[in-house]
């Protein structure tokens, strides 16, 4: 596990601790190759991810487990370390046996959550997400799953209560939330009441994260932290499919592997968390009525990423921009219908002087803000300030 890219809320101390192997029977019966059942994290004295569901202690379908993760191979086609794996849930879910697994990918630095379905004899790995929020996969409290009846949720141990969309509490069975009925492109709020432990002296009365919709198709992981609340606010009234789509702020920016784009992995403009939005205030477009120009922040693996958001007076659909990466002056590209549009923003200060080519109209211009049609060829802009000056290009 890369440091730089995936330790952040770790829980390094408490939670790298190794259970004894006779701690639990399923652990213990297990063939030396076979995945461990459950995962061997404590928080004090805590088995954080114990083994759960009815079919934990098969040593016929670990292994059936086993051997479908080990063929399985990521978008990069590195394979799962499966010393270092574990087997979190296995049991029937719905009448249909389902396991979950926290696989670590260390060819790529990642945590991959994979859903298992039976098919005949044989398992098979069915769903696969990168767990972009910092550090591992079980250092999370609680994790998703889409089953044919919706979205559930996996909890830790350390789960005392969850609620999911309109607050409303999940029944908790063997670790596994009730189906939620969670939209396809719309985010949604769940939060965690987490108990006293070693590492949470006093608890966490609301630990909070989104849903973006289950319409977030894999390897793309669908919750992201939401500590302050903000990014419930930042997202309301947008479809997350939209924001998640190859123009939009979520999607835009591939990941690279080695000099080449990786379009099968998770985007680097993926979000994790601190989501946010702020008014850049308003906009009238060609004596029309106002419209509401926002701008969307959020924390990547990569750094943090902006884009813009445009709210039209008559409460059509917000238009979104690709995502920019956070930078001294910022410039999106923002497709109104019928008059595409290039949007400057920077934060203002005394001495700093934005530039644009001669001849540019400049439909808006505050400090701070500009807004111009989008340019017929490539163009660049400058944002001077006294010890120097920066620049960004827009092609059309």
């Amino acid at each position: 596990m890369t440091p730089g890219r995936r330790y952040g809320r770790a829980l390094p101390v408490l939670l790298s601790a190794l259970l004894a192997g006779t701690a639990c029977g399923p652990v213990a019966e297990r063939k030396p190759q076979d995945l461990r059942v459950g995962y061997d994290s404590l928080d004090g004295t805590l088995a954080v991810w114990p083994p759960r569901g009815d079919l934990a202690g098969d040593a016929t379908a670990t292994a059936a487990v086993t051997a479908a993760v080990r063929g399985w191979r990521s978008p990069a086609d590195d394979r799962a370390h499966l010393p270092s794996s574990g087997i979190l849930f296995s049991g029937r879910v719905d009448g249909a046996p389902v396991a979950l697994v926290a696989a670590d990918v260390p060819g790529e630095s990642a945590s991959w959550l994979l859903q298992l379905t039976r098919e005949g004899d044989r398992y098979a790995v069915t769903r696969a997400t990168e767990y972009t929020d910092p550090g591992y996969l079980v250092y999370s409290d609680v994790l998703p799953v889409q089953t044919a009846g919706g979205r559930r949720y996996l909890v830790s141990a350390r789960v005392q209560r969850l609620l999911g969309p309109q607050d409303r509490t999940l029944t908790i069975a063997d670790g596994l939330s009730a189906p939620v009925d969670v939209p396809s492109c719309t985010a949604v709020g769940v939060t965690a009441t987490l108990r006293t432990t070693e590492s949470l002296p006093r608890g966490r009365a609301a630990d909070r994260l989104l849903d973006l919709g289950t319409g977030t198709v894999d390897p793309r992981y669908p919750l992201v932290r939401d500590e302050s609340g903000t990014g419930r606010r930042a997202l309301t009234g947008l479809d997350t499919c939209v924001l998640a789509g190859d123009r939009g702020p979520f999607g835009s920016i591939p990941r690279r592997i080695g000099d080449r784009d990786a379009p099968r992995s998770v985007p680097t403009s993926w979000p994790m968390a601190k989501l946010t939005v702020r008014s850049l205030g308003e906009v009238a477009l060609g004596g029309g009525e106002p419209a509401e120009l926002q701008q969307l922040s959020w924390d990547t693996d990569a750094g943090a990423m902006t884009a813009v958001i445009y709210r039209p007076a008559d409460g059509s659909a917000p238009v979104v921009s690709p995502a920019d990466r956070a930078t001294p002056l910022q410039a999106y590209q923002l497709p109104v219908p019928g008059q595409p549009l290039v949007v400057l923003s920077w934060r203002p200060t005394r001495d700093g002087s934005l530039s644009v080519p001669p001849g540019t109209p400049v439909l808006v211009e505050r400090p701070g803000l500009a807004v111009i049609p989008t340019p017929s060829r490539s163009q660049t802009y400058s944002l001077a300030n006294t010890d120097k000056t920066h620049y960004r290009s827009i092609s059309p």
